[in-house]
């Protein structure tokens, strides 16, 4: 796969928490998706694949709107969160082997205005893989969100290494530091310091407030295409080393884990690093998907940017933020920009690598690393160069 593919262009919608202004999850998925064709200097009728996320309109009904008439590829990977990141791996593989010219990978959703809209109070879990077992042996013991069960990980971590709060909470505040840089991001005008974290109401121990990812409307998208095709394009092309995706076992449940550790990206990062040719030490900055806090910490130590229990210590004294070690989440990431299922962690690595992140660039990146976290650990990771 290495450097077989790139991504020649990234678009996104605005990032909201309107209900009055909310908008179809079709529209704000064909805005995102018109940007990312027009910054790739195509139009919608030469994209022959597309990837659409598993929460919002199908295939047929993207390509219906942007005019496609010949659809060549399609499929939609069920991953939650590592979704987006796995089906770059899918279009990266689509285009190699010659499936397709350009694949669209779009993602995004109405996660804001659509459980007040409805009045939803919680997420029906029998939509995910695996839902059932939340539904009938987490939910009885009061276990009814995401918040709830992957808590029960970052507690045990605490329990084993000595994980701290404040080890969560500098997390929280570098995310929110990125996003101060970002004029895209919700939480830009909101600067938070360690102790307005620890302030913060507990949500589901240890969990505060501001270790949980902020709710958005919005969308993002990027195009796939093989290299020699992308000269011919009108944005820099980023290249895709690497790409793995993974599931832990039993993918369905996180309590009967003989290593509750392990998820997907246990697996899928040394394979992604192996075929990039490349090491979690050579990366200049880690786009890290980041439902909540401990969730970052536990990436950075299966993916091999630390030894596992080293985390904590890993996110301490500037490391993780701008200017530090290992930059994470420059744009500020579901923490604090936006939660659109992790694609706009994707085109934030993008610009990084072409270097037009402003305010937020990291110096001389060359190699950036983009990971997903779906479900109950499933894992993806992508490894991009400049």
């Amino acid at each position: 796969m290495k450097d077989k593919a790139c991504i020649a262009g990234i678009g996104e919608s605005a990032y909201t928490r309107d209900v009055e202004a909310a908008r179809s999850v079709l529209a704000i998925q064909l805005e995102a998706s018109m940007h990312a064709i027009e910054d790739a200097g195509l139009s919608p009728q030469q994209i022959d694949g597309i990837l659409p996320s598993q929460y919002g309109p199908t295939t047929e009904a993207l390509a219906a709107n942007l005019g496609i008439e010949e659809l060549r590829y399609a499929t939609t990977v069920h991953m939650g969160g590592a979704a987006a990141v796995a089906s770059l791996q899918h279009a990266a593989m689509a285009v190699a082997c010659g499936a397709a010219e350009h694949v669209l990978v779009v993602s995004g959703w109405n996660g804001y205005s659509m459980t007040r809209a409805r009045n939803i109070l919680s997420t029906n879990v029998t939509v995910l893989p695996g839902g059932a077992i939340a539904r009938d042996y987490y939910m009885p013991y009061g276990l009814t969100v995401p918040a709830q069960w992957y808590a029960l990980i970052a507690r045990r971590h605490m329990h084993e290494f000595g994980t701290t709060q404040k080890q969560l909470g500098a997390i929280s505040v570098a995310m929110r530091k990125h996003a101060h840089l970002n004029d895209q991001a919700i939480m830009r005008d909101r600067e938070m310091s360690l102790d307005d974290y620890l302030r913060s109401p507990v949500i589901a121990d240890p969990y505060r407030l501001f270790d949980c990812c902020i709710e958005t409307d919005g969308a993002a998208a990027a195009i796939v295409t093989t290299p020699e095709r992308a000269k011919d394009l009108k944005s820099t092309p980023v290249y895709i080393m690497g790409a793995a995706a993974g599931h832990p076992y039993p993918a369905d449940d996180i309590t009967n884990r003989e290593d509750m550790f392990r998820t997907g990206l246990t697996a899928a990062a040394p394979k992604a690093f192996a075929i990039a040719g490349v090491s979690p030490s050579d990366v200049d900055f880690a786009e890290i998907y980041d439902c909540f806090t401990f969730e970052v910490l536990q990436q950075l130590e299966e993916a091999g940017f630390c030894k596992r229990g080293e985390g904590g210590a890993f996110v301490e004294n500037g490391r993780i933020e701008i200017g530090g070690e290992l930059p994470v989440n420059t744009h500020g990431g579901l923490l604090s920009e936006a939660h659109v299922l992790g694609m706009n962690h994707i085109v934030e690595a993008v610009r990084q690598l072409r270097g037009e992140a402003g305010k937020r660039q990291v110096k001389d990146a060359e190699i950036g690393v983009v990971t997903g976290w779906g479900d109950f650990g499933d894992g993806s990771i992508a490894v991009l160069r400049r």
